[in-house]
Formats: structure tokens, sequence, C-alpha cells
């Protein structure tokens, strides 16, 4: 019995040990019964403590009201836990963030603004997503990863984990890996609680409830990161360490036009294309399709893959990005494949052209429109991000920076009858090859592409 108990009791200590070391380095934020480290500012939305959580509470005429820390904080792992009660009450958390007070956002004298995790119960769900307030708004839409987007929960409490650590940002929906950001923007500032200001007045007294609120700055024992997520990475031309051992290659370099060749031709283009500043433009030649430099295509070919791609366009400018390319066809100008289409919509004609807009932006070019918000399109001089996911059931979808355009099965019976209906009808099988190369198009306009990347998926 002796011998018991004192084993007992030695397996009590390692664990009281094991128990202490875990929680080593996390300091609350929150202490539970006052709002001692923060205070509130921009709006007039009320914060209240109740049952050991802060409580946010909406009221009319205000516009976003935050609860910011009084410390800033850098390399971080911020954990919480958060309550949303409806469907209406889009809150969120800011983080290395940031006060303007010469800033206004026509109701009140200074904004906050920074990386924001968020806090979305509606239908679009897309907790843990990351946006940049006041700044460059959607840096990682959830749908970018539609397998967490149901991981937050109305009406009770979820928890919340952020990770910073340099210019890498992941964030976690109740233990869910949700999103990754690579950025530079910011690399401290404050904790902020956020209560959105309010659009009818039925919406007054809605209720977001934060909770067991802690910091670790001592940013060891990180949690892994599911595999297979896609990473919005806002470093030009540039790989993790995480998207390699994922699988991601790059198109291009930055530097060279290396595993590039003119289509239907053994060389890259001598010109008519340049390479600079880590940026891979096709030069103008006043509108022309093809006749100055050329298309330009992989050296390799794909099947099932995630392709994606930042791209710049100048006003009126045209160009595509092609797959399932197979140079089989030896027809004059640009060559054949499925297109997402690279366009400004507002000043060139090709817009007005096709079947109910499906020569637009994003679009998989004359076979189908794409279904895109004001808001989610970057004008000509602005950098876009395209993305094409081809998986091997030939389910492929568009995304136009990270929202989700365009969806089809390639080979499907809708899907050749919409190429019975375009121009792609004298091609037989025209889009079914089971592999082919990645096409960038000269379309006799200026466009700029960087950050090109693909991960195959077979």
């Amino acid at each position: 019995m002796k011998k018991l108990s004192c084993t007992l009791l030695i397996s009590l200590i390692i664990t009281q040990i094991a128990s202490a070391q875990s929680g080593k380095g996390w300091v609350d934020l929150f202490d539970g019964k006052t709002l001692n480290g923060w205070k509130k500012i921009t709006g007039t939305a009320d914060y209240k403590i109740e049952d050991g959580a802060i409580v946010g509470i909406t009221v009319p005429g205000s516009p976003n009201t935050f609860l910011v820390t009084e410390k800033e904080y850098g390399d971080f792992v911020l954990e919480l836990e958060v309550k949303i009660e409806d469907t209406t009450s889009n809150s969120g958390i800011q983080f290395r963030s940031h006060y303007n007070p010469e800033m206004s956002n026509g109701q009140a004298e200074g904004r906050v603004y920074g990386y924001q995790y968020e806090l979305d119960p509606s239908a679009r769900r897309w907790t843990g997503g990351v946006y940049d307030e006041a700044r460059r708004e959607w840096l990682y839409p959830l749908s970018l990863n539609p397998g967490s987007q149901n991981a937050f929960k109305v009406g009770v409490y979820n928890k919340v984990r952020v990770e910073c650590v340099g210019n890498n940002i992941k964030t976690w929906v109740n233990e869910k890996a949700a999103a990754y950001v690579i950025d530079t923007m910011d690399r401290k500032g404050f904790i902020a609680l956020q209560v959105h200001a309010i659009s009818k007045p039925e919406q007054a007294g809605e209720k977001i409830y934060w909770r067991n609120i802690r910091i670790k700055t001592n940013t060891t024992g990180f949690i892994p990161f599911d595999k297979g997520i896609y990473v919005a990475n806002y470093i030009p031309n540039t790989l993790t360490q995480y998207e390699k051992s994922d699988g991601w290659k790059l198109l291009f370099d930055g530097k060279t036009t290396n595993g590039w060749v003119g289509a239907y031709k053994k060389s890259f283009p001598a010109s008519g294309w340049v390479v600079k500043d880590g940026l891979l433009t096709v030069l103008s030649s006043n509108g022309a399709e093809s006749t100055n430099g050329g298309d330009i295509v992989t050296t390799s070919q794909y099947g099932a893959f995630d392709l994606s791609f930042d791209f710049k366009l100048t006003p009126g400018a045209n160009s595509g990005v092609k797959y399932f390319v197979t140079l089989s066809e030896n027809n004059s100008g640009s060559a054949i494949g499925l297109e997402y289409q690279v366009l400004d919509d507002t000043l060139h004609p090709d817009a007005k052209l096709g079947r109910n807009g499906n020569r637009t932006l994003a679009s998989l070019y004359d076979l189908i429109k794409a279904d895109k918000t004001k808001r989610f399109i970057h004008q000509p001089g602005q950098w876009n991000t395209g993305r094409v996911v081809v998986t091997p059931n030939n389910h492929v979808i568009h995304y136009l920076n990270g929202v989700k355009v365009v969806e089809y099965d390639r080979g499907s019976p809708a899907f050749r009858e919409l190429v019975a209906q375009s121009k792609y009808k004298v091609w037989k099988s025209f889009g079914e090859a089971p592999k082919g190369y990645i096409l960038l198009q000269d379309h006799g306009n200026e466009v700029s592409f960087r950050s090109i990347k693909i991960r195959a998926l077979e």
C-alpha cells in the first residue's frame, strides 16, 4: 500500500509539474472583474462585465467601437473564447493594430486600422478569416479554406487562437486551422475587441461576449497547422517552408524566364515580354492578339492542380491565364485552352461581347460568367490574385481575390452544352485533355504577373 501510495504521489507531482509548464508564459489580458488594461475608442457602443465575460453591446448611430489593450504586442499567441448570440452581429478581434486620430470614417474622428480576426456568424461563415481594417480590406476570406467554414457555432462560446510570429499570421476556430497569411505590413500593435456599427435600429442591443483572454509572448510550443490549406502570401515570388512541404512550386522565380517558352516555340520570346523588378510583363502592341511576343506556356504539363497568380492590369487591358493547353491545334493567334479571363471590364469592349457577360474578368472565357461583386475587384494599377483549382474528379473553381466566382465540372453534360454554344465548338473534346500547359496570354496590352505558384493535386 505504501509503495502504491508513493507511486500515486509521484504521478500526481509529475502531472502538476506538466500542467504548470504547459501554462508557462501565459498572461491574462482580462481579470474577469474589471476592464483594467483596456480603453474604449472611436465609437459609443457599450462594454460591461457579466459573469466573468466582457460584453459588447451594439448601439444605433455609432461607428465601429473598439476596446483596446493599453499595451502593444509583436510576436505572440493569443487565445480567448467568444460567443455571438445571433447571425446578424458581425464582429472582430484586432491584433497588431493601431489608432490614427487624424483618420475619419464619416461619423467620428479617429480610426482603428490593422489586422482583424473576423467573427462572422452569418450565412457567409467567414469566422477565422483575416481582414485589414480601414486599409486593404480582405487578406484571407475564409472561402479560401471551406473546410473550416462550419467550425464557428452561434449561441455558444467558441475558442479563438491567433499566432503572430514574424511575417506569419495563423488563425484557428475551435482548434480547427482556419487562415494562414504571410504579410510584412505590421510587426506589432494593440489587441482590440470590436463592436461593429449597425445599419438597422432593430439591431441595437445585440451582444458579443469575450472571456478567458490570455496572451503568450514566449512563442514556443506551437500547435501544428493542418496540411493542405491555402496560404495567402503577400511577399511576392516567395514560398514558405509550409507551402514547399505541401507541394507548392513557383512557376516564376521573379528573376528569370526559367520554366517558360513561347507557345509553339522552343524558346522564350526574344521580345514582347520583360522580367523586371520581380514582375513578368507582357508589353503593349496596340491590342493585337499574339502578334508581338506571343503567348508563353510552361515547360511542364499539369492535370489536377491548384494554381495561384497575381496580376495587374493597365487601363483597358486584356489578357488571360489558360489551362489544359495542349498545343495540338496549331492554330493561328492565341493557343487554345480553358481561360481564366484577365480583363478591364470597364474599358475593354470584350466585356460586352460573348453571352451574358461570360467574357468578363475571372470568367471561364466565353463559357461561364464570373459571379463577382465590386468590392472584390481591384481596378487597373492594383494587384489582383487569381486562383484556379482543378480536383482529380475534374471539379473546377475560379477565385478572384479569395472569393469563389466560377464553379463547374469539366467534361460534364452541362459543360459540353456550354462548349457547343461557344467559339470553342469547332475543337473536338475542347477542355477535356487529361493534362496540359499553363499559358499567359499576349493580347496586345500591357499586363504584369507575379507570385505564380502551383501545387499538383494528383
